[in-house]
């Protein structure tokens, strides 16, 4: 399905709406429109009270089920749609919109433009928190819905539209397969920007799709990992473990490994060991993976125990879940749905060994009970490139304001014009 001036039609059309976009896409450009803010966050907070009051739950609550997110931690995410965090938000991220600079000069900040969307299907509302985004910047958006698309994204845009009207000529849902290079270009060249979700496969096939002309935007895949001392207490693990078990590892939040502050494989082992029995705690108590991963993983780790004369690798595995140590400092990703790598590295080597991760490293959660050194980590952490440090329980909590690897959004999507001329 795709949504277009409002409707949503049947991709049958996309092809003659795609090659007649120009003529309508620039029209509040050419009239001089331009979108208030408040109609966006008005129309945003009338959805998620819609939302919040279960008017969608039948459509949202298997969706819910299929990337095993929690009623509690979907209620936080709705409520950021709410008018005041909205409100909030842009205060942060939009805080100069216009003012008086040195020689009678206006400085003002408009949007981009035109926005090309390219989402990511890992998570199946990001298509459409990704064009909100657009909107609260005041740009023109057009998404391309990734691959097997549930159509969530072009349901919540469609209702978006009909709360607010005047966001009509502000979005467009294409589904463009992403082997049409050719019709992505053609979009991409009426684009302003490109905003890219994904992994490097996506960022790189994004800069073949554009020329010169076009930024590229890119929220690529991030790694994320907790950072321990081994005097780290039962309290500390066990609130990791429950980040591991909420989000199956598959957020850029989400804890893929632990590196324990020591030297000494014994206590890299013993450290291991503790969190292996508080993964498994709380394996018990919120319920067990999807057969297939579980299925999926069971081969990755018999596989392991097959390499495991060469590799030397320890691993810790029941019900579902495993703990596997390593005698390697490599910031990797993990098997997933709650399997976890445990490997050394000493606080005087983070910065060098975490570095040359630089654009993949987004969170890092701090386990160390002593204020003064977990205060050094939390530098040396910042100083390798990590732009996010928080407790193990808190790795995936959305906060409203907060930036989005290291960069606030909204203004990358704006621009700043300056005037002699009021």
């Amino acid at each position: 399905m795709i949504l277009y001036k409002g409707e949503i039609l049947e991709d049958s059309r996309q092809e003659e709406i795609i090659a007649s976009l120009r003529n309508e896409l620039y029209k509040p450009l050419e009239a001089g429109k331009e979108l208030p803010l408040d109609k966006v966050i008005n129309a945003c907070d009338s959805l998620a009270r819609a939302v919040l009051d279960g008017v969608y739950d039948e459509i949202l609550l298997p969706y819910l089920k299929k990337f095993s997110i929690s009623r509690q931690r979907f209620i936080g995410m709705a409520r950021l749609f709410l008018e005041k965090s909205l409100k909030y938000k842009c205060s942060v991220e939009l805080c100069d919109d216009e003012r008086l600079i040195d020689g009678g000069i206006i400085r003002k900040r408009l949007p981009l433009g035109v926005l090309l969307h390219i989402a990511a299907g890992n998570v199946d509302a990001l298509p459409a928190y990704s064009v909100i985004e657009g909107l609260l910047s005041g740009n023109i958006n057009i998404l391309k819905l990734p691959a097997g698309d549930s159509g969530l994204s072009v349901l919540l845009l469609g209702e978006l539209i009909k709360i607010e009207p005047a966001l009509t000529d502000y979005i467009y849902v294409f589904d463009v397969p992403s082997t049409e290079t050719q019709t992505l270009k053609s979009l991409a060249d009426l684009c302003d920007a490109v905003v890219v979700w994904g992994g490097d496969m996506a960022v790189k096939a994004a800069r073949q799709l554009t020329g010169v002309n076009t930024k590229i935007i890119e929220w690529g895949h991030k790694l994320s990992f907790a950072y321990a001392d081994i005097s780290a207490d039962e309290e500390q693990l066990m609130e990791l473990a429950e980040n591991v078990c909420a989000t199956n590892q598959l957020l850029c939040s989400s804890c893929q490994g632990i590196f324990v502050d020591t030297q000494s494989y014994q206590e890299q082992i013993s450290f291991a060991g503790r969190f292996f029995e508080a993964l498994k705690r709380i394996n018990s108590t919120v319920g067990q993976v999807d057969f297939g991963m579980r299925a999926k993983n069971a081969i990755s780790i018999y596989n392991e125990r097959l390499e495991q004369h060469s590799t030397k690798n320890v691993i810790m595995s029941s019900g579902g879940v495993s703990v596997i140590c390593t005698d390697d400092s490599e910031l990797k990703l993990s098997y997933l749905y709650r399997n976890v790598w445990v490997k050394r590295l000493t606080h005087d080597k983070i910065v060098q060994t975490l570095k040359p991760y630089k654009n993949y490293l987004q969170t890092a959660a701090v386990l160390c009970p002593n204020h003064e050194k977990r205060a050094e980590i939390c530098k040396k952490l910042a100083n390798a490139g990590v732009v996010r440090i928080t407790s193990g329980g808190n790795m995936s909590r959305t906060v409203c304001g907060e930036a989005h690897d290291g960069r606030y959004p909204l203004r990358e999507y704006s621009r700043i014009v300056e005037s002699e001329f009021v």
